[in-house]
């Protein structure tokens, strides 16, 4: 199935983005897990014969794609969509790597240059792309222009770190860099190698190669949810069930399994939502029914940290999942924002 659609998705016949009214602009859908978001961008993609940039971080590896609802092939046919199926899994794209991807595509879309997309990618399309996905940062990296410090994970010295303690690290960390160290929590293990790692390499603090620089086209960012007041976390767990049940039936063990016997049950990758239940399924640790079950409850986890992230974003514009009229409305505010006029 990976390689039926990796084939050609970045690659393929160079497709020629028109300037005008629209360019240099940004719509950006964000939101929680099942929401529905890859639904309402390809109804506006098609609306506005435009491109679709993913902002997924499992999505850029190649046969990652059922339990990462992936676009389908017949969907990325009749949409282009960029950044996905970048890596194979045994790589690592960091945030570093999406952004400075996604803002040379999103340049070389404004400038209506010719880019290669899709190979059925033929006619001309908006030159205002949509940004969407549920990874706050690789969404936050593009809005507001991250400056992030441009050093690969350093397995070995991670390693070396590691053995020295939590204690120590932090300790050492208010040492070389005491501004990183006071946004960082003492037991942050993770953040903390990451700035030590950066200041072993580049012999900087990493706090001194941080901060922003925001585009300077205008952007909307849409928040996709369930709003209403009735339990919405309640509709948004029927939507991640039903989701769950829709990747097993589409194969998503199999899938695993393929992954599994292909890199290896250590594959890190494998440790992630959805693919880490399914493996302890094939391992025999778990029943089939126990590991969905998992799955529901780890995704509905998850998709209340990705709430308490969006919820924090003033700018969004925020808009029902549920409702009947969703497109309509969705439709309606890009309209405004691109300034088209009403047919």
């Amino acid at each position: 199935m990976s390689a039926r659609l990796s084939a050609g998705l970045n690659t393929g016949l160079n497709t020629r983005l028109s300037t005008g009214k629209r360019s240099q602009k940004l719509v950006v859908i964000g939101g929680p897990t099942a929401a529905g978001k890859s639904g309402l961008a390809l109804e506006l993609a098609g609306r506005l014969n435009s491109v679709i940039v993913s902002a997924d971080s499992r999505q850029v590896y190649r046969g990652f794609d059922i339990g990462t609802a992936k676009p389908t092939w017949e969907e990325r046919q009749r949409i282009p969509h960029c950044l996905i199926d970048l890596c194979e899994p045994t790589q690592v794209l960091t945030l570093g790597d999406f952004q400075q991807r996604a803002q040379a595509l999103i340049t070389q879309i404004h400038a209506g240059s010719g880019l290669q997309l899709n190979a059925s990618a033929a006619t001309e399309c908006s030159s205002c792309p949509l940004l969407v996905g549920g990874t706050g940062l690789y969404l936050k990296s593009v809005v507001r222009g991250m400056k992030i410090p441009r050093v690969p994970p350093q397995i070995e010295l991670r390693s070396q770190l590691a053995r020295l303690g939590q204690r120590h690290n932090y300790a050492q960390l208010l040492t070389v860099d005491p501004i990183a160290a006071a946004k960082i929590h003492a037991h942050d293990t993770v953040r903390t190698l990451r700035a030590l790692e950066v200041f072993y390499v580049t012999g900087e603090p990493i706090s001194s190669q941080q901060g922003e620089a925001p585009p300077d086209y205008p952007i909307l960012q849409i928040g996709l949810d369930c709003l209403v007041t009735d339990a919405p976390s309640d509709r948004l767990t029927e939507r991640i069930e039903q989701r769950t049940q829709q990747m097993i039936s589409l194969g998503f063990v199999e899938e695993v399994r393929g992954l599994r016997d292909r890199y290896g049950d250590d594959l890190p990758l494998l440790n992630t939502l959805g693919y880490a239940e399914i493996r302890q399924y094939l391992a025999g640790s778990i029943d089939l029914e126990s590991a969905i079950a998992l799955t529901t409850l780890h995704t509905r986890q998850f998709a209340k940290r990705q709430r308490t992230w969006f919820r924090a974003i003033p700018e969004i514009e925020w808009f029902d999942a549920d409702t009947p009229e969703l497109v309509d409305q969705v439709w309606s505010r890009v309209q405004k924002f691109l300034e088209i006029d009403e047919p």
